[in-house]
């Protein structure tokens, strides 16, 4: 898992200078490896968690929690499209983040879609640099984190900033916070485990960088696999 990391600045030269790569998963066998490594802590750990999760708490509950980082995530969308030129998302993003921490209760409650501030598609560090014209490189897994490409798996360190998790005063806090996200964001995933398909690391590879290109390019693409939330970043 180390190998892929260790060659991700070399790797990331070539694509912030627009060189092409001969195909999108140059790194396939490292890539593979890595996956692997996150099934298995995926099937004895993570899972396990996230159904314990979405048992003890009833659905309006896991709802509600899913709102409140929801809400936080408005914080980070709304400084990328501030970025990617969007003023009008960017004033979005920042009203639903400022009614929904006040009038819903921290964000438990979406008011302000009720107000007609309806959320948008995540954004992020690494559809900013695309849209500045940053290449993607080539598809790259990462140990825990799972898909990316070598513009976006750098931009997750700068992400971590917009965080308001990041913020709060001790460390036992923030991971408590980080903990209950990534259980919300895993219990949320439980049904598409029960995908078949032939090659499961190929079909989530491509519907990974096709629901990748659907958000970078604000939907203006085609995109089997949008189902109204899967995958979402």
């Amino acid at each position: 898992m180390f190998r892929a990391i260790s060659i991700l600045p070399a790797l990331l030269v070539f694509s912030l200078t627009g060189v092409a790569q001969e195909t999108e998963d140059p790194l396939e066998g490292v890539n593979r490896f890595i996956y692997g490594f996150n099934e298995k802590a995926d099937q004895w750990l993570v899972r396990p968690l996230a159904q314990g999760y979405h048992w003890l708490l009833p659905d309006p509950a896991e709802r509600a929690v899913g709102r409140f980082f929801g809400n936080l995530r408005e914080v980070s969308n709304s400084l990328n499209h501030l970025l990617q030129g969007k003023p009008g998302s960017a004033t979005n993003s920042g009203g639903r983040f400022l009614i929904n921490s006040t009038l819903g209760l921290a964000g438990f409650l979406d008011v302000a879609s009720d107000l007609g501030l309806s959320a948008e598609d995540n954004e992020d560090i690494g559809q900013t640099l695309a849209v500045w014209g940053v290449g993607s490189g080539p598809y790259v897994v990462l140990p825990f984190l799972g898909p990316s490409t070598l513009r976006d798996a750098p931009s997750r360190w700068v992400d971590r900033y917009l965080e308001p998790v990041n913020y709060l005063e001790d460390q036992a806090s923030q991971n408590i916070a980080k903990g209950v996200e990534l259980m919300d964001i895993r219990a949320g995933l439980l049904n598409s485990d029960q995908m078949n398909t032939s090659d499961r690391y190929v079909f989530m590879r491509d519907i990974w960088l096709q629901r990748r290109e659907y958000l970078i390019n604000d939907g203006q693409v085609e995109d089997d696999f949008n189902d109204g939330g899967f995958l979402d970043d």
